[in-house]
């Protein structure tokens, strides 16, 4: 786990009112695919990318198409997905963006 992980994790634990998430939850079985953080009841997923700035590997070539296909199979089988970053994350937007997402998850039409 990471660094920008573990923060977020300690968000989730401490706001009040968001149910725990299940982490490294492998949401196809076809596939080795696993989400950093779900909520598989409301079909939710929080990826945290990492190495947005530092070249890693979700932004070189090869990695990103990798991404690419996993989210959109995902999205395909009616999973929402937020992509934050490490700075997302210590702003307290990336939290903003779960509860907001956890509030609506009831009036989506998929």
């Amino acid at each position: 786990m990471s660094d920008a992980e573990e923060a977020f994790a300690f968000h989730l634990r401490v706001a009040p009112g968001v149910p725990a998430p299940e982490r490294e939850y492998r949401f196809d079985p076809s596939r080795r695919w696993r989400f950093d953080f779900a909520w598989p009841a409301q079909k939710l997923a929080v990826e945290v990318e990492g190495g947005t700035f530092s070249g890693g590997r979700h932004t070189r070539g090869s990695g990103f198409e990798k991404d690419a296909e996993k989210y959109n199979t995902a999205c395909a089988q009616g999973w929402y997905i937020l992509r934050i970053t490490p700075s997302q994350v210590d702003s307290g937007k990336a939290l903003e963006w779960v509860e907001q997402a956890l509030r609506n998850a009831g009036r989506r039409d998929v």
